[in-house]
């Protein structure tokens, strides 16, 4: 039998109460349903890398941020050249 809500009081099934503690359990489900599926999913459906790609991805990480950081710091000291020439000037 489905209980429903009625906002009249002295309606049967009136009661916030029972919507709130239907909604509590169902909250609680969906969370558990969610660790649950969550775990599921990192143990038996994910493909982890292996070391050695883990390795050899850190290595690639790592030189490629190298680069990028070289090439910020010659347009930086290049346009702080260019600054101080200009202003040197006027």
């Amino acid at each position: 039998m489905v209980e429903l809500w009625s906002p009249k009081p002295g309606v049967v099934g009136s009661s916030p109460t029972t919507r709130a503690k239907y909604r509590c359990s169902m909250a609680k489900f969906k969370l558990q349903s969610y660790v649950r599926e969550s775990y599921d999913e990192l143990v038996h459906k994910v493909s982890w890398p292996t070391w050695s790609e883990l390795q050899n991805s850190a290595i690639v990480v790592s030189i490629a941020s190298l680069i990028i950081a070289l090439v910020v710091y010659l347009m930086d000291f290049s346009f702080q050249n260019l600054m101080q020439l200009f202003y040197n000037n006027f």
